[in-house]
């Protein structure tokens, strides 16, 4: 059964000043352009850190270098919790960016697979987590006092169906505050025993990318609230009843809206900050050229920062694609002129740029 959600919040004028400036940076960052390579390199540094932070915030004990290590040196911390931790996160962060690409429309299920992959360790299986069928409680760790007692088990369902429907509603709500309210309903209906916070992030985070908010995928709101984490559960706290049935379900939620659109400002602040230093050290390119290159060629121009020539099989392992696909797109790239053939051996076939692209990199 669907249980109407309907927030209660007020747009004060420092919320409305910072979804202006929201809107104002989104824009500048939007005709920012960088070379393939710095935007894939600020692109995945921002998601190490929304891995690191969110889990982080979670007790996760590894630092930034360390996750770093793990997931793309394969490297083993000794901490076996804690890097299959942020193995599952960085899988569920991969899949928000294919998600993001499709403009999926936001289900029950999406959100059940979110949970899943957040709680995989980083495994390809994933299946829909069904919402817990017994009672959540939030205890102090120090005092074992309870912090908060969320919804039953049997208001779950429909908690989370009406959260599903005021998401994809087609009100005037701006996209932010959307997930915002979205981050914090999540939160409050805690529909698993484990995993809630890192899944309300992720959620937010489906929310923006989907309205294109997503801002080249450069920046990291986890790393706002881990930074920030005795505002980040003051806002997120809006009645002082730990009993979800004794206020918290019709919260004035206006605190944490703030502290949410406050984030986001912060966060885009910092990208366009970091977009400016790499424009400082001549990493901009508002060459026409790169302008006229697909998603696929782009993502290419950052392997040939590293390597002169390359081969089929280096492009196929880059984009994990199977070697009757790479060769396909091989085949393609050189009939574009994006390509051209150094060393044309069946079994190991090299490519370098053309001369008109060589000078992107």
């Amino acid at each position: 059964m669907l249980i109407k959600f309907e927030p209660k919040y007020t747009i004060t004028e420092k919320i409305a000043k910072n979804l202006m400036q929201i809107e104002a940076l989104k824009e500048q960052i939007k005709f920012l352009p960088l070379t393939p390579y710095v935007l894939e390199h600020l692109r995945q540094t921002a998601k190490l850190q929304s891995v690191h932070y969110s889990t982080a915030i979670e007790g996760n004990i590894l630092n930034l270098e360390q996750v770093k290590d793990v997931l793309e040196a394969g490297g083993k911390i000794g901490h076996d919790r804690d890097e299959n931790e942020i193995k599952g996160y960085y899988s569920a962060v991969n899949q928000l960016e294919k998600w993001a690409k499709e403009r999926i429309k936001i289900t029950e299920e999406h959100i059940q697979l979110i949970h899943g992959f957040v709680m995989s360790n980083g495994n390809h299986k994933i299946k829909p987590t069904p919402y817990r069928e017994g009672q959540n409680v939030i205890r102090n760790s120090l005092t074992n006092g309870i912090v908060y007692m969320p919804p039953e088990a049997k208001d779950v369902s429909g908690l989370m169906a009406g959260l599903v429907e005021w998401i994809n509603q087609k009100e005037n709500t701006p996209v932010p505050i959307t997930a915002g309210v979205a981050h914090y309903q999540f939160a409050t209906i805690h529909p698993y025993y484990d995993g809630n916070g890192r899944t309300a992030r992720l959620l937010a985070t489906l929310i923006l990318h989907l309205a294109s908010y997503d801002l080249k995928g450069l920046y990291s709101l986890e790393e706002y609230y881990a930074k920030d984490l005795e505002g980040y559960y003051e806002a997120i706290q809006s009645n002082t009843s730990h009993n979800y049935y004794l206020g918290r379900a019709t919260a004035d939620i206006t605190q944490w809206v703030d502290y949410f659109i406050e984030g986001m400002k912060n966060s885009f602040e910092k990208v366009l900050s970091r977009m400016n230093e790499a424009k400082q050290k001549g990493d901009l390119d508002v060459s026409p050229v790169l302008r006229e290159l697909d998603p696929k060629q782009r993502k290419i121009l950052s392997l040939f920062k590293e390597y002169n020539i390359v081969t089929g099989s280096q492009i196929g392992n880059f984009f994990g694609f199977k070697p009757r696909t790479s060769a396909l797109l091989c085949k393609q790239l050189v009939e574009s002129q994006f390509l051209i053939i150094v060393d044309a051996s069946r079994k190991s076939r090299r490519y370098k740029l053309s001369d008109r692209y060589a000078g992107l990199v």
